[in-house]
C-alpha cells in the first residue's frame, strides 16, 4: 500500500525506518511540545515501528502509521488514529524532521492521507491536537480547512513536567 503525491511517496512504517525514526523522533527541539516524544532509546522506537507494522496486519487497524518519504528518504511519520467507537472519526498526527520544516512537506503528505483516509476508510470527521504554543502545527490545522473547537484542553508533554494549553481542531466533510 502506498500513497503518492507529487514529491512524496506515504507508506506503512515500520522497523525498516529505525534509523531514521531515531532521528527525528529523538530530536529535543522537534520534539519538545509533543505529548508522546521525544524517544528515550532506540529499543522505544523499534518497538513502537513493530507495533506500527503490526496494526497495518490487522483487519480493523485502530491506527495507521505512515512513513513520509521524498526520492527514496524517509522524512517523517504521520498518524491517522481512528476515534473509539466510530470509524468514521480520526486524529491526525504528525512530525517531520527538523531539516525539512517550511517546505509544504507537512501540508502535501496530510492533506494525502486524508483524503485516502475519506475514501478508503469513509472518514468523515477528522480532529487535531497540539500545544497552544505549537505555532507550526495550529496554523498546518488552519490552512487544512480545520477550525479550532477548544482552547482550553489541557496536556502534559513529555519533555516537561509542565502543564500546558492544548488546541483542539476539527474539520468535517458531509457525505460523499
Amino acid at each position: 500500500m502506498q500513497i503518492t503525491t507529487p514529491r512524496l511517496v506515504l507508506r506503512p512504517n515500520g522497523p525498516e525506518y529505525l534509523e531514521s525514526t531515531c532521528a527525528y523522533a529523538a530530536d529535543p527541539e522537534a520534539t519538545r511540545l509533543m505529548v508522546f516524544l521525544p524517544v528515550e532509546s532506540r529499543a522505544e522506537a523499534l518497538q513502537f515501528l513493530r507495533d506500527a507494522a503490526a496494526e497495518w496486519a490487522k483487519t480493523e487497524p485502530a491506527y495507521y502509521e505512515f512513513a513520509v518519504l521524498q526520492d527514496g528518504e524517509h522524512l517523517g511519520g504521520l498518524t491517522l488514529y481512528m476515534l473509539e467507537g466510530a470509524r468514521d472519526e480520526a486524529e491526525l498526527g504528525w512530525i517531520i524532521r527538523r531539516d525539512r520544516w517550511r517546505q509544504g512537506i507537512a501540508y502535501e503528505s496530510v492533506v494525502a492521507m486524508m483524503e485516502w483516509g475519506r475514501r478508503a476508510l469513509g472518514i468523515r470527521r477528522y480532529i487535531a491536537q497540539c500545544d497552544a504554543a505549537n505555532v507550526g502545527s495550529y496554523r498546518l490545522m488552519e490552512k487544512l480547512g480545520m477550525r479550532c473547537i477548544d482552547r482550553d484542553g489541557r496536556r502534559k508533554n513529555r519533555s516537561s513536567d509542565e502543564e500546558r494549553r492544548e488546541l483542539t481542531y476539527e474539520i468535517t466533510y458531509d457525505g460523499d
